[in-house]
């Protein structure tokens, strides 16, 4: 008799979480320019390479020798929707967008931004994928958990895989610590922003360890910091893509005006805790996510945000329609 099939160990993903996450957000949709992603290349890695080589981070101008013009400073990073990058991108240097861009002229942004455009390509291509918030311990080597978004795509053999397209090029790499395939990036060496809301929450992690930089530098760290990262992955997780400074929640008053983010209560944290119980697991519920965004105030992202752009005012913004 011929032996028995060995049943396949490969995940499935469920048909409408599939068509969810590679569907464009009103965030990533290339829109009128969606003609500059033809003849390209579907892997996800080339598509990683291909963003890398189209965008600087703002705070990588010394490791290209490059002084970014202050305008752009101000003003790229500011671009919430992949048809505004795009737009620069090519407006600045109409080539391919397979064609790697000269330093001076690369979108200026942050890792969002990164994140964000590979996500747009790999969606365009039919791979579902999503943004992930959340701590990368790559970028220094004292211990500190840098602020950082990354991409989160599925892959047919192994599952949701992290990636982060910052670090497809080696010689820019280079200057960080890494040890890992940039398409396969160890959920230890960047957590999610429920997971690392949890460690310190039980005691195993210091929240003085997480932000833009230690306390010792500036106030953007600590416990506070990583509740509004797990906010801005959930909103990621429903497809609403935003800027990291895009703010709103229980600790924005309703009429807009911004308290104190740093104020952390017990209502907050149990509110916090109840999210980190949905995104902070490898592979996040789908349902769950969905309805924790759409029936909980404080968490779902609203029609109108607070913006704090580090370069500009604080100012209100209408946000395109979404979900």
């Amino acid at each position: 008799m011929p032996s028995a099939p060995v049943p396949s160990t490969r995940p499935a993903l469920a048909p409408e979480v599939a068509d969810f996450y590679r569907t464009q957000s009103v965030f990533s949709d290339p829109g009128d320019l969606v003609a500059h992603y033809a003849r390209l290349p579907t892997d996800p890695a080339q598509l990683a390479r291909i963003t890398r080589d189209l965008m600087i981070h703002r705070g990588e101008g010394d490791l290209f020798g490059h002084t970014h013009p202050l305008d752009r400073l101000h003003h790229d990073a500011d671009a919430r929707y992949v048809d505004d990058i795009l737009r620069i991108v090519v407006e600045r240097d109409g080539s391919p967008l397979g064609r790697r861009r000269a330093a001076g002229d690369r979108f200026v942004g942050i890792c969002r931004d990164f994140a964000l455009l590979h996500c747009s390509l790999l969606r365009h291509s039919g791979i579902p994928a999503r943004v992930r918030s959340g701590f990368a311990d790559y970028f220094r080597a004292d211990g500190f958990h840098c602020d950082h978004v990354v991409t989160e795509y599925w892959d047919e053999a192994r599952g949701w895989l992290l990636a982060d397209p910052q670090l497809t090029d080696p010689e820019i790499t280079a200057a960080w610590y890494v040890d890992f395939d940039p398409m396969d990036v160890p959920r230890d060496r960047f957590q999610v922003a429920g997971r690392a809301w949890r460690d310190i929450r039980g005691g195993d992690a210091d929240p003085d360890t997480y932000g833009v930089y230690p306390p010792e530098d500036g106030p953007l760290n600590g416990e506070w910091f990583v509740a509004g990262n797990v906010r801005l992955d959930l909103a990621a997780l429903n497809k609403v893509e935003t800027l990291l400074w895009d703010v709103w929640g229980p600790d924005v008053e309703d009429e807009g005006a911004e308290e104190d983010p740093r104020t952390m209560t017990e209502p907050l944290r149990a509110l916090y805790d109840r999210a980190s119980r949905v995104v902070a697991p490898d592979d996040v519920s789908f349902q769950d996510a969905r309805r924790l965004f759409a029936e909980q105030y404080g968490l779902r992202t609203p029609k109108t945000v607070l913006s704090l752009s580090e370069y500009n005012s604080p100012r209100h913004v209408t946000l395109r329609p979404f979900n």
